[in-house]
């Protein structure tokens, strides 16, 4: 039976902007290194394979590969995967509830996603991350702007140092001082082979605070090493993001939320609509979402 395919970009109202995504309908027969090669061939950040659920109250099973390894969550993937099926209206036989809130079970643990419409017509989504949020070590400035072809002078460290954060997936954050020297970023391949992929978490998420008209934060993030050059939206870098700014926040209970522009340099402009929660001193919940559109739909003839 040929596999069945849609591609949508995801955080985004408009075709060919965004953050495209590739996901396998009918994954059940695929081995891991059968997925892996698939995710390859389409050759995006991130291309997902849609399983039977292996609990009964759950939506599916889902998993995430770039076109190098296993990812156990990525946000761009999830907003994208709900975003198909709750279109469809069905998964691997069964009704997918595009009203309410619909499950996926990831090498994470489980992520629940709210389908976004307006009137009728579903128009993305929304997660919750699978993990709280973590904040691990500090990272050198001095590896972070090598790294990004920029000047260590370039980091803003009044708010905090380059850390690692996750929600699911670790990434390097770091905040820099000017949009400016935010667009003069260059990811150096050679640098993240070399010395960022010792590190605990080996993607890079740079960000400026923007006050925009809507438009609060804007970000990059690179991976070159892991076949992504830079990546036009990544809701689990975030997500994270969200989270620690929450964190560092001298309120006890807080609801932040943000809007994110990632893309522009790339010429994929994505918005991303983040949001952390925050009770007695510790952010509880963490969210990301956004707009999808999707773009085409195909088979695979596997010989």
């Amino acid at each position: 039976m040929p596999l069945q395919f849609q591609t949508v970009d995801v955080f985004t109202g408009t075709q060919f902007a965004g953050n495209p995504l590739a996901v396998v309908l009918n994954a059940e027969g695929l081995s891991t290194e059968q997925m892996q090669a698939i995710a390859a061939e389409f050759n995006l950040a991130e291309t997902t394979f849609v399983r039977p659920p292996k609990h009964a109250t759950h939506t599916a099973e889902v998993r995430i590969f770039t076109p190098r390894y296993e990812m156990p969550f990525a946000g761009h993937p999830n907003v994208g995967t709900a975003f198909v099926l709750a279109r469809a209206g069905v998964c691997h036989g069964r009704a997918v509830d595009g009203d309410g809130v619909i499950i996926f079970e990831e090498k994470a643990g489980l992520v629940p996603i709210e389908i976004l419409r307006d009137g009728a017509s579903v128009v993305g989504a929304r997660l919750a991350s699978p993990q709280p949020l973590s904040v691990g070590a500090e990272i050198a400035g001095e590896l972070v702007a090598s790294a990004c072809g920029i000047s260590p002078a370039d980091i803003e460290i009044a708010n905090h140092r380059p850390c690692i954060a996750s929600c699911g997936a670790p990434f390097i954050l770091a905040e820099l001082k000017s949009r400016a020297a935010l667009a003069a970023a260059t990811a150096r391949a050679d640098v993240f082979l070399k010395e960022v992929s010792k590190q605990p978490a080996t993607s890079i998420l740079i960000y400026t605070q923007a006050n925009e008209g809507d438009i609060d934060i804007r970000a990059r993030m690179f991976a070159p090493h892991h076949g992504i050059p830079e990546d036009p939206a990544t809701g689990s870098a975030n997500v994270a993001l969200i989270g620690l700014l929450a964190k560092l926040r001298p309120e006890a209970n807080l609801s932040l939320s943000k809007t994110i522009a990632q893309g522009v340099e790339m010429g994929r402009p994505s918005i991303l609509q983040a949001k952390a929660d925050k009770k007695n001193g510790v952010v509880t919940a963490t969210f990301i979402g956004g707009r999808c559109v999707p773009v085409m739909s195909g088979s695979i003839d596997l010989v």
